[in-house]
């Protein structure tokens, strides 16, 4: 590489054009039917929808064994998502230095080994510091999964494969609702965090053998040398013309994981706390995350070959109303309804701003792109648990607790707005 590309890449920019599109179209035409990525990528992200959600749906127990009240549960939900945000920067980071792959694959061990490490916990510090360690594989992995997916196919069909991976997280969401249903009466809370860490230590293994690296990402490697490692993260993140998409994107994630959150962890003691049995809780979950597979892999359809700027509108003004569904409804099929919808809605507008983060970031910066994005989105998903919490140990219903979510569904639709106004990265 001469010095003027180098110093090219050095200020965000792909350098030689020719080289760019060529690059571009023959990783295109390769990776175009490799398809297989996308489906392991969708079993890494099913594992991690587990792990995710397996607090939520274990909480009444922990709730019982540990005798915690509102807000010691809010800091234990939080505990993960706190683990999440550094994860994902340094997990980002390091993909964009030594792959997508290895560190996909570490994280994984990372998340499933305290989770197990969850079941044991024998006091409430042990409690948070193994939950607190399991988000931080979480949050490695997630910029990894979504690089991956988008580097793996042709640039128009990123949307698509982006959403069939983060579909995974939701029917991921679905299996430890449906174990908890089924085996969590016998069994007990610690069988659902055994389950969600043995499964990842199984599949890490087989990922290590069956996963390629993005041949994207192998390809930019191999042409620009070390170049890039030379660009600092101030400089990956607001250089180049990226200084408007990062921060859209950042406050969209923020406010858009306020209200993921909340519901992927308060949702079961909601409606328990509406008068429903557990039984009826884990139902309400179960719709939950049927509506985020459907709202999944529907929203990645209509960001690759619908009317985008109106689907995002639709996206945040469902979630409002799966919202307001949820805290003035009285009964159990208004909650089935409002929990449904609040699944396909939040996760739909979660699968928005993982389809749109990559194409603003070129491919030797994209996880630390992404990655920054994706933790600045933890912070959102640290404040919705913790702050419900608080809320309700303050005597606050949960009709107040979910309106107060309703100005930043506002700014977050807006937020997303404004980035299908960006010019997209060059990859």
């Amino acid at each position: 590489m001469d010095l003027a590309q180098e110093s090219n890449f050095k200020n965000g920019i792909l350098g030689d054009k020719r080289m760019q599109s060529a690059v571009t179209a023959d990783v295109g035409a390769k990776s175009g039917s490799n398809w297989t990525t996308v489906g392991l990528c969708l079993v890494a992200a099913i594992l991690e929808g587990i792990d995710l959600q397996s607090a939520g749906v274990a909480a009444p127990g922990l709730r019982a064994d540990f005798g915690l009240d509102p807000a010691q549960l809010g800091l234990v939900f939080s505990a993960s998502i706190f683990g999440l945000l550094p994860g994902a920067a340094i997990g980002g980071r390091l993909a964009d230095f030594y792959g997508r792959k290895q560190v996909l694959i570490g994280s994984m061990l990372l998340f499933g080994l305290f989770s197990i490490a969850t079941a044991l916990s024998w006091d409430y510090q042990t409690l948070l510091l193994a939950r607190f360690l399991t988000g931080l594989g979480l949050g490695g992995a997630m910029p990894n999964l979504i690089a991956l997916s988008a580097e793996s196919v042709k640039p128009q069909s990123r949307n698509i494969a982006v959403s069939i991976m983060y579909a995974g997280m939701p029917f991921g969401g679905l299996l430890v609702s449906i174990f908890a249903l089924v085996f969590g009466a016998t069994w007990g809370w610690h069988s659902i965090f055994y389950f969600g860490g043995v499964a990842p230590l199984v599949i890490a293994p087989l990922l290590y053998f069956m996963l390629p690296e993005s041949p994207l990402f192998e390809q930019r490697k191999a042409a620009v040398g070390a170049a890039v490692d030379r660009e600092g993260i101030f400089s990956a993140l607001f250089g180049g013309g990226r200084a408007t998409p990062t921060v859209l994107l950042w406050v969209a994630y923020f406010f858009t994981l306020i209200v993921l959150y909340f519901l992927q962890n308060w949702l079961p003691t909601v409606v328990i706390g509406a008068g429903f049995t557990r039984e009826a809780a884990n139902t309400v979950q179960m719709a939950f995350n049927i509506g985020g597979v459907l709202g999944s892999l529907g929203t990645g359809f209509v960001m690759d070959r619908g009317p985008r700027k109106m689907g995002v509108a639709l996206v945040y003004i469902g979630l409002i109303g799966s919202m307001v569904g949820l805290a003035y409804t009285k009964s159990f099929t208004g909650l089935l309804l409002g929990g449904f919808g609040g699944g396909m809605f939040s996760i739909g507008g979660q699968m928005v701003l993982y389809g749109l983060a990559p194409v603003f970031y070129h491919t030797l910066i994209r996880g630390t792109g992404v990655g920054a994005a994706v933790a600045v989105g933890r912070l959102g998903s640290i404040v919705g648990p913790l702050a419900a919490g608080q809320l309700l140990s303050a005597g606050s219903g949960t009709t107040a607790v979910i309106a107060a979510t309703f100005p930043g569904i506002i700014v977050a639709a807006i937020a997303a707005q404004g980035l299908l106004f960006r010019k997209p990265t060059a990859d």
